[in-house]
């Protein structure tokens, strides 16, 4: 029997304070301006300087926040390395800020040219081919009305440039920090190509948003590969990594609380999609748009803020239902896919 979740810190350090959380490893906590109103970075402590895992946004607040932790938890020492966990801004936002200033940037492949390709492609409307992947996911007709008028979001908006050059984080690689030895493992179906690292010298391990507790990362489907199965991802990668886990872990994730207690949290972040597909299934037993099926897949009112990640993520799961043979997909009469039980 797995042990269950535990919290070894209640609280999380305030915005500019540090909690070491290991010997050599700072946990420090950075504003979102979103629902999920944080990501947590760390500071791994090489000697001569310190690498940092995952930045928060690019900001005029977050940077200014960074510079009272130079100056102070870390000591005045230079961050000679950034390691980006995968590529989303949260995550990346000032990789370039800190490479500017000198550190190197370490991030798995796909990650950075994901994340430099969406830096460049700065978008002042949404693109026709954009509209058109909404209206086919069951966007309502309110969000689309909207949606054809505003500008949407775009990466440039809160990720600085990245400049060219980085080293490549691989699976089955290691990489030595804060005075361990990692192995790295790469997750997906979030991010693909997401680096996680998992110390050979204690139990430590860096889970970016692969391995987070009580909350499950957003797996969604976007207009760069509108039949994209990153459920299927999502439920491999977690498997794969699965038999790695042990209760005594104490894992670093990117948003929430370090915990202990991984073999169960595995077996959630797999079961608790597993569930949320039979739901599903059960839900479609008449044709319905991706818009239509928040209900079944979500425990919480879905409103315009939430809106977007939750379409995204019941066609994620409506995509793994059609592409498994498990659901049928025809296009309706007002442009919007209608999946259906087989």
């Amino acid at each position: 029997m797995t042990a269950p979740i535990t919290y070894p810190w209640p609280e999380p350090p305030q915005a500019g304070e540090a909690t070491p959380v290991a010997d050599g490893i700072l946990w420090m906590r950075l504003p979102l301006p979103m629902a999920l109103d944080h990501v947590n970075v760390y500071a791994l402590d090489d000697g001569d300087g310190w690498t940092v895992i995952d930045t928060g946004f690019d900001s005029r607040k977050t940077r200014l926040i960074w510079e009272g932790l130079l100056k102070g938890p870390l000591a005045g020492k230079p961050v000679t390395r950034v390691i980006g966990t995968h590529h989303h801004p949260d995550h990346i936002g000032l990789a370039g800020w800190f490479q500017d200033a000198g550190a190197e940037l370490a991030m798995p492949r796909t990650a950075w040219l994901m994340a430099r390709m969406l830096t460049l492609d700065e978008q002042p409307a949404y693109p026709a081919r954009s509209m058109e992947f909404y209206r086919r996911a069951g966007m309502s007709a309110e969000m689309l009305d909207k949606r054809a008028t505003e500008r949407p979001f775009n990466f440039a908006d809160c990720v600085h440039p990245m400049p060219l050059g980085f080293t490549r984080l691989q699976e089955g690689g290691t990489i030595r920090m804060g005075g361990r030895v990692w192995d790295i493992r790469m997750g997906n179906g979030h991010a693909p190509e997401h680096a996680t690292f998992w110390s050979r010298d204690d139990n430590l391990v860096i889970g970016g948003d692969q391995l987070l507790p009580s909350i499950s990362p957003n797996i969604g489907v976007y207009p760069t590969e509108p039949d994209a199965d990153p459920l299927a991802e999502w439920l491999e990668a977690c498997e794969r990594l699965a038999p790695f886990a042990q209760d005594d872990h104490l894992v670093f994730g990117g948003h929430k609380l370090p915990f202990t207690g991984l073999p169960t949290r595995m077996r959630q972040l797999i079961d608790n999609h597993h569930g949320a597909l039979k739901r599903l299934l059960a839900f479609i037993d008449t044709p319905k748009r991706g818009g239509d099926c928040f209900a079944p897949l979500f425990k919480r009112t879905i409103d315009e803020g939430t809106y977007g990640l939750a379409l995204v993520e019941a066609l994620a799961h409506l995509n793994h239902l059609h592409q498994t043979g498990q659901a049928t997909r025809t296009l309706g009469d007002d442009g919007a896919y209608l999946f259906q039980a087989t």
